[in-house]
C-alpha cells in the first residue's frame, strides 16, 4: 500500500440507524506508538484538539479502571472547555473509555478505539463513539469536531515524525 492509498485525513461517519460516530485514520507509525500517544498524558496534551487550543491534563490514570480529565484553553480568549471520563479498558491495540464534555454532562459517550497494524510501518485507527441519543450525537457532530480531529491528528503525525514521541515500536 502506498502513502497515497492511506487515509491521512480522518473519515467521520454517522451511522444512519444508531447514535454512533465512526472515525477511521491511518498513521505512519506502529500500533504501540499510537497507543502510547493516546495514553501518555504528556504526549496526549501535545496533539489533541484544534490548533487554537492548548491542553492541560487535570487527571490521568490510563489503565483499566482509571479515570481522566483535561481542560482545553483557547489561546486567544482564554476560554476553557473541560472534559472527563473513565478508562474501562486499556489493552494492547484497544482503548475503551467514556467521554463527557463538562458543559453538557448528560451527554456521555462510550468510545472504543482500536489500532490495526497495516504493515510497512502503518497503523489504522478505528474509533467508534456511541451516544445515548441521536440528539447527543447531533450536538457532537455540530460542535466542529472534524476540525479538532483533523488538526489534532495532523499534530500527532508531526509529533510521531519528529522522533520526540517515544513509545513501543
Amino acid at each position: 500500500m502506498s502513502i497515497t492509498e492511506h487515509l491521512t485525513t480522518a473519515t467521520i461517519e454517522a451511522d444512519p440507524e444508531l447514535p454512533l460516530i465512526r472515525i477511521t485514520r491511518d498513521f505512519a507509525t506502529s500500533p504501540g506508538r499510537l497507543l502510547r500517544a493516546h495514553t501518555d498524558p504528556e504526549l496526549y496534551a501535545q496533539w489533541v484538539g484544534p490548533e487554537s487550543l492548548s491542553t492541560r491534563i487535570d487527571r490521568w490514570d490510563a489503565r483499566t479502571g482509571g479515570a481522566w480529565a483535561f481542560t482545553n484553553i483557547d489561546r486567544d480568549s482564554g476560554e476553557k472547555y473541560s472534559f472527563h471520563g473513565s478508562f474501562h479498558e486499556v489493552a494492547e491495540g484497544r482503548i475503551v473509555q467514556t467521554f463527557t464534555f463538562d458543559g453538557w454532562p448528560e451527554g456521555v459517550s462510550l468510545e472504543t478505539t482500536r489500532f490495526e497494524d497495516l504493515g510497512d510501518g502503518w497503523t489504522r485507527m478505528l474509533s467508534t463513539s456511541l451516544f445515548d441519543s441521536f440528539e447527543g450525537r447531533g450536538q457532537m457532530l455540530g460542535s466542529g469536531m472534524e476540525v479538532g480531529i483533523n488538526e489534532g491528528y495532523a499534530a500527532l503525525d508531526a509529533l510521531l515524525a519528529s522522533g520526540t514521541a517515544p513509545g513501543a515500536s
